[in-house]
Formats: C-alpha cells, structure tokens, sequence
C-alpha cells in the first residue's frame, strides 16, 4: 500500500534537468535522449531551470538578501548557454507521454502574463494536461533591468503575472485591475487541460511575502534556502499558513531534495538514499527531487532511471510498472 502524508498526494519521484551548458555542446539530443529514457524509466517529473539573459556579478546568487542562497555558485559564466524552459519542455512533451514537465523555477514576471498565459496554456493542451509551472522572484538584478523592470518589485510583479495567468485560464471573459494593467472581457482561448489552470508551485524561503504568495495562488511549494535542509519544519508552517487562510492542505503538494548517498566504492546507494522518504512523507513532502548521473545511450539510461525509480516506489510501497 503506498504510504500517503497529510495532503494525502501520492509521492512522486522528480529530477533535475540540465537544460544549460557551460559549452556549446554541439547539439541538444543528449537531452531529448534523456527525457525519453526518464519517461520510459518510471520518473514521475522532469524540472528545468530559468535565466533568461545574465549580468556579470555571478557572486550576487549567494547572497541571501537578494534571493540567492549562502553557499551557492552558478553553474555556468555569463556566456553559459541555457535553454529557455518553456520552449524545450514543448519539445519534451512530444518526446514523452507520461513524465510531468516541470519548471523549478520559472522567472514568470520577466514574460508578460498574456503571452504566459497563453504559451503555459497552449503547452498544457499540447501534452495533455502534464505541464506545472514553479516560479519565484530569482536572485539576479541584471535580468530584470534587461526586461525594463524594477528588481525592487520583483515580487509584486511575480503576484500581477500570477493573478492574470489564473484568471485568464479560468475565466472565459477574464477581467483584471492592477497596477499598470487594466482590462475586462478579454478571452483567452484554449483553455488548459487541468481544472482550474496550470498548477503553479510558489518557490521561496517561509517569509511573510511568499506564505501570501503560496496562500493565494499555490498549488505546491518549491523550499529555497535554508529551508531545503529544514523542510520538515518549514512544511508544517506552509500547512499551518493555509489552513489559518481557510484552505485545505489536501492534494498540496511540497518538494523535498534528495541528497546521495554513496557506498564505499563512491557510487550512489539508493537503498541509503531513500531510507529518508517515509519520514519525509509523513512531514508533508510530495516531490522529491533527485539528481542523478546516467549514461549517454538510451537504453543504458532507461534502466539507470528504472532502479531509481524502483528504489523510490519501493521506500513508499508504490509499485513499479511492468
């Protein structure tokens, strides 16, 4: 019997894609390859990251007070190559069949909500009800310059993009005023799949400003910062924050890292991995997110993601396909 916690989601098992390079790699089948073999493999979801243009003061990511994280290091230089999230998941989509596709995070105030609306909707149709968008504010000042807006409002800007994006995939005549966006009987058309739109996972450390933000337009949330090590702690305060906003916690979904655990040889032991599920499970835990290494051929990587994806199922009494 697979093991449920107090939002009563079934566990799922998530990985991070690398949809950047510090190089040109040449060309991106690599990816598609490995998204064929996750979704063949029994991954539940893929995730992809966002930045969509890069300034030169990198060492701003681990400062906390702006949204970096102490300790973090980007990955790539300023002229490391990332590939937009929305565009590769599109191709993902008709690559795989059952694998949700995941942004973690999306910088979703850098677009203008219409044009999100409309392309998460579209995609949404497209793959049949498997895209979810995680957003947050992000860390980089340069990135919002760039896009003609204010780095101090990012927040406020991320809430407009999210109440517009939600109201023009429910509404069939979507009416919206805020600051510096004014419109009524605007239709937007198609429709996602999903009832209610396109769940959107709030990311951000528990402060006041992103427990709103989860409260009012969550389906999930995505812990940052500090709280990746505390999320046990942290879940219940999101819990407690809906239920005193008079939600339900039922079917709230919250990601939790994975950290590797390596045997005596240096390789990854999944048994020791996933001996933290059930504990996390019962803390409110939904997601868990895993970084893996696989092989470059199909086949190779279809059954690396199989016993990892059966070592998950397994510590959650979830069976495995056969």
């Amino acid at each position: 019997m697979t093991i449920t916690g107090p939002s009563g989601v079934t566990p799922r098992l998530s990985i991070g894609f690398p949809n950047w390079s510090v190089t040109d790699p040449g060309d991106w089948d690599f990816l598609l390859d490995r998204a064929r073999a996750a979704d063949r493999g029994g991954i539940d979801r893929l995730a992809l990251s966002d930045h969509v243009v890069f300034g030169e003061n990198l060492e701003a990511y681990s400062d906390p007070s702006i949204g970096g994280r102490e300790g973090g290091r980007q990955p790539t230089g300023p002229d490391g190559i990332w590939l937009e999230p929305l565009t590769l998941l599109a191709v993902i989509g008709s690559h795989t069949s059952q694998i949700r596709l995941h942004t973690g995070i999306l910088l979703a105030a850098l677009r203008r909500p219409i044009v999100l609306a409309k392309t998460a909707a579209t995609l949404d149709v497209l793959s049949r009800g498997r895209l979810e968008l995680g957003v947050g504010v992000g860390w980089q000042r340069e990135e919002y310059d760039a896009a003609g807006l204010r780095f101090e409002n990012r927040g406020a800007a991320l809430d407009q993009t999210l109440a517009v994006c939600q109201a023009l995939w429910r509404d069939q005549a979507a009416s919206y005023h805020g600051e510096g966006l004014d419109f009524d009987a605007i239709h937007c058309m198609p429709k996602p799949v999903q009832p209610n739109g396109v769940p959107l996972w709030v990311s951000g450390t528990v402060n006041r400003r992103v427990l709103a933000r989860v409260v009012k337009f969550g389906s999930g949330w995505i812990p940052w910062g500090g709280d990746v090590d505390t999320v046990a702690e942290s879940a219940a305060q999101v819990h407690e924050s809906l239920r005193a906003a008079g939600r339900t916690i039922e079917g709230f979904e919250i990601t939790g890292f994975l950290n590797r655990a390596k045997n005596d040889r240096g390789a990854l032991d999944l048994q020791a991995t996933m001996a933290v599920v059930p504990a996390m499970v019962a803390a409110g835990v939904t997601d868990f997110r895993l970084n893996v290494s696989v092989p470059n051929r199909l086949d190779e990587a279809t059954e690396t993601f199989r016993e990892v994806a059966s070592a998950f199922r397994a510590s959650v009494g979830r069976p495995l396909p056969s």
